[in-house]
């Protein structure tokens, strides 16, 4: 072969040959390539260059990161008690150690050894449960060890940027109550850490819909959080709960926020993000807006029935109504809409509860004290009651 043509001949076989071994280490590559430029005399620089244009966007092998890095990297195995204390201190990733391992379940393994060999929560932007909040609001936690549930209890309990709107929906969340999380808010209660006028958000709008009349739903209320005040504007990105009650057809939930606020039948306040109030039942003629969308009619006939107008100006659009609305969308619930009005509405069953058939047949209102007191329905956390009868 002529000498001239060598080193493009040579820079091919470099090239085929590391592609044939891109599957291997980068070590690997390394002493290939190194044997290469010695039987055929290419310079190294010329070999070290074609190794890194081709391996650029490989992952650091797991063996060259440290402690820290290597149990926060999910590709990576991890044996408990392997974590360094000083690869805390300088672990050398953007975020603290604490907020990767607590918004990625699969590095929940990772989270007590980082707590018991001194990380902590206060060297992070904010609350890394808040960061798990937003990725998942409800996580399976159920599949969580019970020392990496500790560590959930203890980032709650240790650091005051926990309590937030987020959070609490997420450890009310059906998923936080079945791991027992749900206390964690109980707890916040008892210690007077939940003060009417002194948090970014109601806790009773920030309540999961299922545990909203509940016992502790109740509590609050005697605490001094206010329905009225549940429409307020919150620091979050979940939804309202009222909202999350009717996404998810919680009609329990639904009659407790009709009865508090009945103005909420046919205005909302705006969704996350959004600028303008929204008409609940325009809203769930969306086309996937409620998961189950074979219950689109019995939603649409659930709100009717409690007074909700499909004749309602949508804010979005005051030249049209709900009926209007219905029809640009072809909705499947445009007969149930356009139906003459019924002579009259009726009571909810929230409402015959607490103020008896008779009252409701055309009493007003009953005060707040008497007739919020049947709400305190049984939680899971309830202590039955030792004569059978309900808790009063």
């Amino acid at each position: 072969m002529h000498r001239a043509n060598r080193p493009a001949g040579l820079l091919a076989a470099i090239a085929i040959a590391a592609a044939t071994l891109a599957g291997c280490a980068a070590p690997g590559l390394i002493i290939t390539a190194v044997g290469i430029a010695t039987d055929t005399s290419v310079s190294w620089d010329i070999t070290k260059h074609v190794h890194d244009k081709l391996t650029e966007d490989d992952p650091t092998p797991c063996i060259m990161l440290n402690t820290v890095q290597r149990a926060l990297n999910p590709r990576c195995s991890y044996v408990a008690g392997s974590i360094r204390a000083e690869d805390i201190a300088k672990s050398g990733l953007q975020a603290c150690p604490l907020a990767p391992a607590t918004q990625d379940a699969r590095l929940w393994r990772a989270l007590p050894e980082l707590l018991e060999k001194g990380a902590t929560s206060e060297r992070c932007a904010r609350s890394p449960l808040q960061d798990l909040a937003e990725v998942d609001a409800c996580p399976n936690f159920q599949a969580a060890s019970p020392q990496v549930l500790k560590a959930f209890v203890y980032l709650a309990e240790s650091d005051a940027r926990a309590i937030r709107h987020d959070v609490f929906r997420m450890f009310s969340c059906s998923n936080g109550r079945a791991a027992g999380l749900d206390q964690v808010l109980v707890g916040w209660l008892d210690r007077g850490e939940l003060q009417a006028g002194t948090l970014s958000f109601s806790p009773l709008e920030a309540l999961d819909p299922e545990m909203l009349v509940s016992r502790f739903g109740r509590e609050l209320q005697i605490a001094g959080h206010s329905p009225q005040a549940a429409l307020d504007h919150y620091d979050g990105v979940l939804q309202s709960g009222f909202e999350e009650a009717l996404r998810t057809s919680n009609w329990a939930a639904l009659e407790w926020w009709f009865y508090e606020l009945p103005q909420l039948l046919n205005v909302a306040p705006p969704s996350r993000g959004a600028q303008l109030p929204f008409v609940p039942l325009q809203r769930v003629l969306l086309p996937g807006y409620l998961p189950d969308q074979a219950a689109q009619g019995e939603m649409v006939k659930y709100l009717l029935a409690r007074g909700a107008n499909p004749r309602q100006k949508l804010p979005f659009d005051p030249g049209r109504n709900v009926v209007g609305f219905a029809k640009s969308i072809r909705s499947p619930m445009l007969a149930l809409l356009d139906e003459p009005a019924p002579t009259a509405a009726q009571p909810t069953q929230l409402a015959r509860t607490l103020m008896g058939d008779d009252a409701a047949a055309g009493g007003a209102k009953p005060a707040r004290e008497s007739a919020a007191r049947p709400l305190r329905q049984s939680a899971r956390f309830d202590p039955p009651s030792a004569s059978g009868e309900a808790t009063r």
